[in-house]
């Protein structure tokens, strides 16, 4: 097996991209949903402890999300392209939402009046799911037009708004105490419910009308796969309610970010080896072998790094928080 072959190096970059994938979507995940969460939080004290809960990691978040772009732009230029083209709006609706919340986290601190920029924050945090979540389902239907597809990829804005409400409940539910704790833990229910049910009705109507269900689902030993993870799913599931009534304070965000693997998983697999379905195959689309070995010399150095200012910062600033008194 010759591992500098363009197959090969790849693949490896089609699983690096999506680890990297990965590491956003848990990480920035919560804090997204934290900022969808502050627009039904009525106290301004509440509000504090919301927003003093993720001011440690909340930009180090992002960062997986430009590294994850850089290495797509570099390793799939070809699909990097056709997204780029095919998803401009949505593209550029998420990052003006990441500006927003930028600006609003940083300007309430010094604000009179709080309550305008914790909205903002809010709905650039909505506003950035709900663009991930248009470009997930466009990227599902294979970037095809027509009023099906318009529908699905509207179901699956909804599922990554309310799973990512899920992830910022059960994150609440261990940096918080007392009446947000609480709450958050009926944010919980709720969102893992609304979150399975979309994942459900996604998962039928890729089956019914994507290429990935009529194609890669009817291969050989794929399907077993994806009923091997949907099972840790429904597990998953299953978990974070029995976490939650015992009133488990990390159990929740650890089933959470189960049920988010899983599904992750499922969909990578449901890819390969295409990286844009019905359009654009993983060979097709992937740079020169040159390229591609220089881009790991690159991650090498620079993912270690990442991975350990992330634990590093997690660690230093776990436990519950506190209120501030000036």
């Amino acid at each position: 097996m010759n591992v500098t072959s363009p197959d090969m190096l790849g693949t490896a970059w089609f699983g690096l991209i999506g680890l990297m994938l990965v590491f956003y979507v848990v990480t920035d995940g919560f804090d997204l949903g934290v900022g969808i969460l502050s627009l039904f939080t009525r106290r301004e004290s509440d509000r504090d402890l919301i927003f003093q809960s993720i001011g440690h990691v909340w930009d180090a978040n992002e960062t997986w999300l430009v590294v994850a772009g850089g290495a797509l732009f570099g390793a799939f230029p070809r699909a990097y392209a056709i997204l780029l083209q095919e998803l401009y709006i949505p593209i550029m609706m998420l990052i003006a939402s990441l500006i927003l919340r930028g600006a609003s986290i940083e300007f309430r601190h010094a604000a009179g009046h709080k309550r305008i920029w914790d909205v903002v924050f809010g709905l650039g945090s909505l506003l950035a799911a709900l663009s991930q979540g248009v470009v997930l389902g466009k990227i599902i239907t294979g970037l095809e037009p027509g009023a099906l597809n318009a529908i699905f990829t509207g179901f699956t804005a909804l599922g990554v708004i309310s799973g990512y409400c899920l992830l910022g409940a059960t994150y609440l539910i261990k940096k918080t105490s007392g009446r947000l704790e609480q709450a958050a833990r009926r944010h919980t229910v709720i969102s893992v419910l609304t979150t399975v049910v979309s994942a459900i009705v996604l998962s039928a109507g890729t089956m019914a009308y994507s290429s990935i269900g009529r194609d890669r689902w009817a291969q050989s030993g794929v399907f077993e796969v994806l009923l091997l993870l949907a099972l840790v799913a429904a597990l998953s599931f299953i978990y974070v309610l029995l976490t939650v009534r015992v009133n488990s304070v990390r159990g929740p965000f650890r089933g959470a970010v189960l049920l988010f693997l899983s599904s992750f998983c499922g969909l990578a697999i449901s890819f390969f080896p295409d990286l844009l379905p019905g359009k654009l195959t993983i060979a097709e689309a992937a740079s020169d072998s040159s390229t591609l070995i220089f881009m790991f010399i690159g991650i090498g150095t620079v993912l270690p790094v990442m991975v350990g200012y992330n634990l590093f910062q997690y660690h230093v600033f776990r436990g519950k928080v506190m209120a501030l008194h000036h």
